[in-house]
């Protein structure tokens, strides 16, 4: 296993510089003038030369690439060209805010997808296993930005449920402010006994999680039923109904196990997806993770902004897919390395 570990480590550093020299790449040939962002349209040349060298941007272009990753290296990601910040900095305060959305959204995905998996695959053929394919289909098609913008103008629009923006009312700032901890707003009104905080960051986390697990519930649903439809036709399922076992345990303790490998590998690759569908759902519902910093990073023309999310989502990418791959070995040991 530790041979294993080292050589998806060695390839998922290879995909690493991979995607910062492509993006590093992109930033640069797009036609603009970073300095000129930087230092503000009524900057004299000298003042645009002045800076264009200060950020290297007078360098050939393998140069100010080596440079940068030098700069990764050490833990200086850049500063923003649109706020003068430090980059790392930023996507710090941003980070936690996009993983809870994520979070949520594929916790709703993997119980509510292989729960309705599973049922559908013990009844095929009846209503429920019709609507649980249709609904597979509808998460698959609808794109998120829509599904948003729908379940915005139902929910609070027209029943007024549930809040329809941010991450907390705003007014709790003031009368029930929540103490950082882990900086999941849920978590940590949780941890502190915040219950007004809590009943807030959760109503507004519900909208957005819901929009961002329409897409990896369809597919982990669908997964699921295909797997245990295959999987319920085993022989074992047959001796162990041969010998009374409980249908329920043949179903959920025998069938299920084996048929979750599949899903645990799809559902790794909606993970990824969501990590990036999440900067659609963070600017509908204007939730300030990494998707709404890279969508004004991208208008403002930050490159620096836009490689660090980059680098972020690559990074993250990476560590679902071996976190699959573990998973995957430790519920079928016909897959485990040698």
């Amino acid at each position: 296993m530790g041979r294993f570990l080292l050589r998806r480590l060695r390839g998922s550093l290879l995909v690493l510089l991979g995607v910062s020299a492509i993006t590093f790449v992109l930033s640069r040939v797009i036609p603009s003038n970073p300095a000129l962002t930087y230092v503000g349209a009524k900057a004299t040349p000298e003042e645009v030369e002045r800076v264009t060298h200060a950020l290297g941007l007078d360098q050939p272009l393998p140069v100010q690439y080596l440079s940068y990753l030098r700069k990764v290296l050490t833990g200086d990601w850049g500063t923003s060209i649109a706020t003068k910040q430090p980059v790392l900095g930023e996507l710090g305060d941003r980070l936690p805010a996009t993983l809870e959305l994520v979070g949520a959204a594929m916790t709703v995905a993997l119980v509510l997808g292989v729960t309705l998996g599973c049922i559908a695959a013990v009844r095929p053929g009846r209503l429920i296993d019709q609507a649980v394919r249709l609904l597979s289909i509808a998460g698959v098609s609808v794109p998120a930005f829509w599904l948003g913008l729908l379940l915005q103008l139902l929910v609070f629009g027209r029943l007024g449920l549930l809040p329809p923006t941010g991450r907390m009312d705003s007014d709790l700032e003031f009368t029930a402010p929540i103490h950082s901890i882990t900086g999941l707003n849920t978590v940590d009104a949780l941890l502190t006994g915040n219950g007004a905080a809590l009943a807030s960051a959760s109503a507004h986390l519900i909208l957005p999680a819901l929009t961002l697990a329409a897409y990896p519930l369809g597919v982990v649903a669908r997964m699921t039923r295909t797997s245990m439809l295959e999987a319920l036709q085993q022989d074992y399922i047959r001796v162990g109904r041969a010998y009374g076992v409980p249908e329920r345990t043949l179903v959920w303790r025998v069938a299920l196990r084996n048929a979750l490998p599949p899903t645990v590998t799809v559902l790794g690759l909606t993970a990824a997806y969501a990590l990036t569908g999440a900067f659609f759902v963070e600017v509908v519902f204007d939730w300030p993770g990494l998707g709404q910093y890279a969508a004004s990073g991208l208008l403002s023309l930050d490159y620096p902004a836009v490689m660090g999310v980059t680098l972020i989502g690559a990074v993250a990418y990476v560590l679902v897919n071996l976190a699959v791959d573990l998973v995957h070995a430790r519920l079928d040991p016909r897959v485990r390395p040698a």
